[in-house]
């Protein structure tokens, strides 16, 4: 993005703190961030079709039991442990760092959620897509992922004609980083598109270092420009390139 003296500026980035938002049910806790609220005087919790992004976590033994979502897409990323899935169409698997699971609700889907005694403590992101359509075909997804490289954006999902390895039913494309301290790399963007950056561990500096975001804290690009990260000590990050103006729909089980 250029001003009229011909100088380059740099997109503006609205920050968020960690969310104070939160459900404690005991061995599972939730903490709920909404990226439409990063955005001053925005009228929707969620930002288009990424109706909101939950922090997890699940003590060992624990059952979340057979319930249903609808007209939503939900993504479970694992960085560390593992989610435990079962459903009615007879489906058992287990989600880690090497799998993601999408859960393409659509008209109605029962699954529960569980970690077992000698599983280690799981923390990991749920995250919410309101899909363009009300009651679509209900499916699940459940594939191993490539390995992550260090400093290099991991496209994990995106639009059903995006070479992601999986897809949800809206404009949305996610991506995660390993950071390593001191390291740089540059957000991902899609033309006249807005990215949400979220930090689940460590902490980047942004606009030479003007803008800082630190652990579970939250960042939403609206401009067209390069934005850069540099980790200020070894980092985990994830991003979603969203259209602001994609067709979407609000009823949902949870995300809405």
């Amino acid at each position: 993005m250029d001003d009229s003296s011909g100088t380059q500026t740099q997109p503006r980035i609205y920050t968020a703190p960690r969310t104070e938002i939160s459900q404690n049910q005991g061995k599972f806790r939730i903490h709920f961030n909404f990226p439409g609220r990063v955005l001053p005087d925005h009228d929707d919790h969620g930002y288009g079709p990424l109706a909101t992004v939950v922090e997890s976590f699940m003590d060992p033994g624990t059952l979340i039991r057979m319930h249903q979502h609808r007209n939503e897409e939900i993504i479970s990323w694992v960085p560390d442990g593992v989610m435990r899935h079962e459903d009615r169409q007879n489906n058992s698997l287990v989600t880690d760092r090497d799998h993601l699971m999408v859960m393409n609700a659509g008209s109605g889907f029962w699954h529960a959620e569980e970690t077992y005694e000698d599983d280690p403590p799981l923390r990991m992101l749920q995250i919410f897509v309101r899909p363009h359509t009300l009651d679509l075909e209900p499916t699940i997804q459940h594939e191993p992922i490539p390995d992550s490289m260090p400093n290099t954006w991991r496209h994990l999902f995106g639009p059903d004609d995006s070479d992601a390895p999986l897809f949800v039913r809206n404009d949305v494309h996610f991506y995660d980083c390993q950071l390593d301290a001191g390291r740089t790399v540059r957000l991902p963007s899609h033309s006249d598109w807005d990215t949400y950056v979220y930090v689940f561990e460590g902490a980047v500096t942004a606009d030479d270092g003007a803008v800082t975001l630190g652990y579970t804290e939250s960042g939403l690009v609206t401009d067209e420009g390069e934005v850069s990260l540099t980790a200020s000590e070894d980092s985990i990050l994830v991003a979603f390139c969203v259209d602001p103006d994609a067709q979407i729909t609000r009823q949902g089980t949870i995300g809405r």
